[in-house]
């Protein structure tokens, strides 16, 4: 799934929220630290990892690539 963002990167926590993967930061929080989420394959479990455009985010299985604004 591709998933948009208008900015030139965005925080790991608030990248979840924007995909609709989660609806709070409390959720999104839980979810990186418990190691339930890989950034570009690699487990992530600092919040605010910055995740640029041309990155893959994978949570529980489900792969969602980012997008920048312009493409």
């Amino acid at each position: 799934m591709e998933v948009k963002i208008n900015t030139e990167y965005i925080k790991l926590d608030s990248f979840l929220k924007w995909a609709n993967i989660v609806s709070t930061g409390g959720q999104a929080k839980i979810l990186i630290q418990e190691g339930k989420v890989k950034v570009n394959g690699e487990v992530e479990t600092k919040r605010s990892r910055k995740i640029f455009p041309g990155d893959e985010v994978e949570v529980e299985g489900n792969r969602y690539i980012v997008k920048g604004g312009s493409e």
